[in-house]
C-alpha cells in the first residue's frame, strides 16, 4: 500500500505559539492531517478534514468554530482538492475510515457521496444525539447528509501493541485497523496502517500537540490545553489515552510512528504540505 500525507484544512486561532508552541506571530497554524491511501481496491482516506462545500457555504460550520479557530477555507485543503493533485478523482475513493465526525474531520464526506464510511458505532450514535452547548455545535448533519454506505463498529476482538482494537473492516486490507481512544468524543478511535515492515498511528484528536506524546513528560501549551478540555467528553480518559500513546511513541522496538490530526510539525515531517506558505518558514 501506498500512503499520501494530506493537509485538509487550516486553522489560524488567535494566540500563536500559546496554541502551537512555535508560532511567532499572532496567530497559530493548525493543519487537518488525513491520510490517502492506495489499495489493490482503489483508494481509502482517513478522515476528510472540510469539504467543498465547507467552502461554499461556511454557514454549514459552527459560527462559534469558525471564529475561534480562525478558519481559513479554501478548495486546495480539502480531502477533494488533495485527491485531485495527486491525479485520482473523487470515484476513486471506495473507503473513508474516520477517527471521529467533528466538523473539521468529517467535512469532505459530501464530496465522496458513493464512499463506504467505517465509524466506530458510540461515535455515529453521538453524533446524531447530540446534546449540550458543544455537541451540538461540533457535529454538523449537513456534512454526512449524503452518506449512505456507513460500516459502524464496536471495541472488540483482538489486541493491538496492547491496545484494544477492531480488525477486519468490511471490505479494507487487514492491515487497516481501529484503535479505540475515546475520551475527545464518546466513540473516538484512531486508525493503525501497517505498510513497509513498520505501522503509522493516526490518533486523530487523543491529542493536539507534538509534546503532549512525543517526549519522556507531557508538555502542551495553554491555549491547546484549554481548547482540549472544551473539547473533550471525558478528559480522564484522554488523558490516560495520552499516557499509552507516549508509551508506544517512545518504544524504537514496537516500530510505530504516532501522530495526530492538527500539529503542523508533525505533517510537514511525515511529507505532507502545510496548509500555507507560511507554516513551512515557522517550522
Amino acid at each position: 500500500m501506498r500512503i499520501h500525507h494530506l493537509n485538509c484544512g487550516c486553522m489560524c486561532p488567535i494566540g500563536g505559539a500559546l496554541f502551537d508552541g512555535r508560532s511567532s506571530g499572532p496567530t497559530a497554524c493548525l493543519v487537518c492531517h488525513c491520510l490517502l491511501i492506495e489499495t489493490d481496491d482503489g483508494l481509502v482516506l482517513v478522515d476528510t478534514g472540510f469539504g467543498v462545500d465547507d467552502v461554499r457555504r461556511p454557514d454549514r460550520l459552527s459560527g462559534l468554530f469558525r471564529t475561534m479557530n480562525n478558519i481559513k477555507l479554501d478548495r486546495r485543503y480539502t480531502a477533494l482538492g488533495e485527491v485531485e493533485r495527486l491525479g485520482f478523482s473523487a470515484a476513486d475513493v471506495r473507503h473513508i475510515v474516520l477517527t471521529h465526525l467533528d466538523f473539521d474531520h468529517a467535512g469532505g464526506l459530501s464530496d465522496f457521496p458513493h464512499a463506504r464510511v467505517h465509524v466506530m458505532a458510540d461515535e455515529l450514535q453521538s453524533a446524531e444525539h447530540a446534546q449540550g452547548f458543544v455537541g451540538k455545535r461540533r457535529y454538523r448533519p449537513d456534512q454526512w447528509a449524503s452518506t449512505t454506505e456507513w460500516r459502524t463498529y464496536r471495541a472488540d476482538g483482538e489486541t493491538w501493541m496492547g491496545f484494544p482494537a477492531v480488525r477486519d473492516l468490511q471490505g479494507l486490507p487487514a492491515d487497516i485497523l481501529f484503535i479505540p481512544l475515546a475520551g475527545h468524543t464518546a466513540g473516538h478511535a484512531g486508525v493503525a496502517v501497517r505498510t513497509d515492515g513498520r505501522w503509522l498511528l493516526h490518533a486523530g484528536d487523543a491529542y493536539f500537540f507534538h509534546g503532549e506524546v512525543h517526549g519522556s513528560e507531557r508538555t502542551c501549551p495553554p491555549g491547546m490545553r484549554a481548547y482540549q478540555d472544551m473539547m473533550n467528553v471525558d478528559k480522564d480518559a484522554r488523558l490516560a489515552n495520552q499516557v499509552r500513546l507516549r508509551a508506544l511513541a517512545n518504544d524504537p522496538s514496537a516500530e510505530v510512528t504516532v501522530f495526530c490530526s492538527h500539529d503542523a510539525g508533525e505533517l510537514h515531517i511525515l511529507g505532507g504540505q502545510p496548509a500555507e506558505e507560511s507554516v513551512l518558514a515557522r517550522h
